[in-house]
Order: C-alpha cells, then sequence, then structure tokens
C-alpha cells in the first residue's frame, strides 16, 4: 500500500546513497557534498509519492468511499472489480464501527491486541538487536578486527550494502509462495547460528590468512540470512496484524521501538567493541536465536489470511497453559 511504498523508497533509496565508493566523492574538501548527497534521493521520494493513491483499506474504512478504493486498488494491482477484497474491508469496517483512530496509549491498553504488541516488540528488538546496525554502521571495526585490510575494508562494505538490497527485493518475489513465518524463522535462525561462527573466526584470525576471507563470506551470508529473511518479511507481517483503526498508532509504535533501539545500539556497541571485543557477537547470536524461537512457537502465519482471521489468530495464542482469555473486542463484533 502507500505506506508501504513511502517505507520501500525511504529505504532502499537511502541505501543507494551509501553506494559511493571513496574515490568519487572521498576528498577532505568534498565531505559537504558526501554528506548532503542522500537528500537526492529524498526529493526522488518526494517527487514519486504524490502520484501515488492513498492506501486503499483507508480509502473505504475511513472515508467509506468504496469506488475510490476500487480505483486505488486498479492503479496498485491492475484492471479488475476486486470485489473480495472490498467485501472482506467492508466486513472490518462493521467490525470497526466507531472505533477509529486509537491512539498509542489506547493500542497498548487494549488486551485484545496484546499478542500484536508483544510481537512488534519481539520483532523489532529481534532485527535491531540482530547484529544488522552493527556491521552496516561500524563495519569498519568489525573488518579491521577481522584482520582484513584497512584499504580493502571499503569494497568489502560496498558489496555487503549492496547485497542487502539485491536479496532484499529478490526476496519479495518469493514471499506468498513460501510465507512470512518460515523466511522470518530461518532467517533469525540462520543469522544466529552464522553470528556464532563470526565470533570464531574472529579468535582464530592469526591461524591462517584464509580466515579473515572466510569472515567476510560470513557476513556476506549473514547479510543473504537477514535480507531474504527478517528484512523482506517483518514489515508486511507487522501491517498484517492489526486492523485498520489501530494501524496508524502501530507504525508510530513502531517508530518508536526503531528509534529507541538505533539509539541505544548506537550508544553502547562502540563500549562493548572496545571492552568485549569479538565476543560482543554473543549478544547478537542470543538475541537472533529468541527471535527465531518465539517465531517458530508462537508467532501465527498471515499468509493468504485476512486481517479479521489474523486477529483471531493472535486472539487463540496460549502460552504456558494459560486458561481462557477475556471477550475481546474483535470476538465480540464478530
Amino acid at each position: 500500500m502507500w505506506l508501504l511504498t513511502k517505507m520501500f523508497f525511504s529505504l532502499n533509496l537511502c541505501k543507494l546513497s551509501n553506494f559511493i565508493p571513496r574515490e568519487i566523492l572521498g576528498r577532505e574538501e568534498w565531505w559537504n557534498i558526501l554528506l548532503c548527497f542522500p537528500s537526492v534521493f529524498c526529493v526522488i521520494q518526494l517527487a514519486v509519492l504524490p502520484f501515488l493513491p492513498d492506501a486503499p483499506r483507508y480509502i473505504l474504512i475511513e472515508k467509506n468511499n468504496t469506488e475510490q478504493c476500487r480505483k486505488a486498488l486498479q492503479y496498485l494491482w491492475g484492471l479488475g472489480e476486486y470485489k473480495m477484497e472490498i467485501e472482506e474491508m467492508s466486513e472490518e469496517q462493521a467490525v470497526i464501527g466507531e472505533k477509529q483512530n486509537m491512539s498509542v496509549l489506547d493500542l497498548l491498553r487494549d488486551k485484545s491486541v496484546r499478542w500484536q504488541v508483544i510481537s512488534l516488540l519481539v520483532l523489532n528488538i529481534g532485527i535491531q538487536f540482530s547484529g544488522i546496525s552493527a556491521i552496516t554502521i561500524f563495519s569498519f571495526n568489525i573488518f579491521l578486527e577481522a584482520g582484513i585490510p584497512e584499504d580493502k575494508i571499503r569494497y568489502v562494505t560496498l558489496g555487503i550494502g549492496a547485497s542487502e538490497v539485491l536479496i532484499t527485493i529478490t526476496c519479495g518475489l518469493f514471499i506468498e509462495r513460501v510465507g512470512r513465518k518460515p523466511l522470518m524463522w530461518r532467517g533469525f535462525g540462520g543469522m544466529s547460528v552464522v553470528m556464532a561462527l563470526i565470533i570464531v573466526t574472529l579468535y582464530l584470525r592469526d591461524y591462517s590468512f584464509v580466515i579473515p576471507y572466510f569472515t567476510v563470506f560470513l557476513i556476506f551470508l549473514f547479510m543473504i540470512f537477514y535480507g531474504g529473511g527478517p528484512a523482506a518479511t517483518v514489515g508486511a507481517v507487522c501491517n498484517e496484524m492489526f486492523i485498520q483503526s489501530y494501524r496508524p498508532a502501530a507504525f508510530v509504535y513502531i517508530g518508536i521501538l526503531r528509534w529507541v533501539g538505533f539509539t541505544l545500539l548506537g550508544f553502547v556497541f562502540p563500549f562493548l567493541i572496545v571492552v568485549l571485543k569479538s565476543l560482543s557477537f554473543v549478544l547478537f547470536s542470543c538475541i537472533c536465536l529468541l527471535a527465531a524461537l518465539y517465531i517458530f512457537f508462537i508467532l501465527p502465519e498471515t499468509k493468504g489470511k485476512t486481517i479479521l482471521e489474523i486477529s483471531q489468530e493472535f486472539q487463540r495464542i496460549r502460552v504456558c497453559g494459560s486458561t481462557k482469555e477475556d471477550t475481546m473486542f474483535l470476538e465480540t463484533k464478530l
């Protein structure tokens, strides 16, 4: 939809700005141009987004405009009547009733969406502290620790960034066939194993000249698991968890989690890398493993289900033999 398209452009266009090698804008007197270069992609995004329609679900449920909703669907997906999609949105509109535009506090207080809120927290912690931000932001330190020559590090970092974008886009081609849940738990599980192997290679780097390059290979493999798993699926799953009345608050909640995670990681990781060195990656490996276990045992699959069906799946979650849950808002309406 429109908001997801915004997020896609914002993420991937800004990542493309990092693909400028030092040889082009690496001179000391051009540092201000290099710093401003990402604004070019922001301008492109601002120029493109006004031509995209509002989200069809928003148009029908909140604006109650069926015809405009159909036009938006046709603009995004091609010609067609989309009767089933509109009927599904109408059912959600009937369930919501007058309960619209919920705040973040309403989202956190409502027991009917508590597992969605917990899942968002787990998924965002899993991504933020999986080690991906550390590899992206502090890649120079990581490769220097691995023993890679300083003049070669920028090329390795360039290749890692390019592989992340390409794999994330490729994964979108088969996400509907495989499903969100398998891609996520396998991605996090693979990242956990690879991160553990990276720790081993960092300790053994002095035993052979080949080992540092094997570390580079493992980091590329880490990016494959990340781009082919969490990076490509978490956004879609987060969008499918909530009915329309909670969706704006959910996006705010995700934004808060994301920036708090960036801030904590930015402040904590430099001290971890100095004090613990390669052992700091044990934390990332454990977090990836916990996220994989949560997804495998608790998180429901959202593939091929309507928003209401997904909400009911979350309400059926039982952990540690818990008793029957209280009557939920959605259950009452349905």
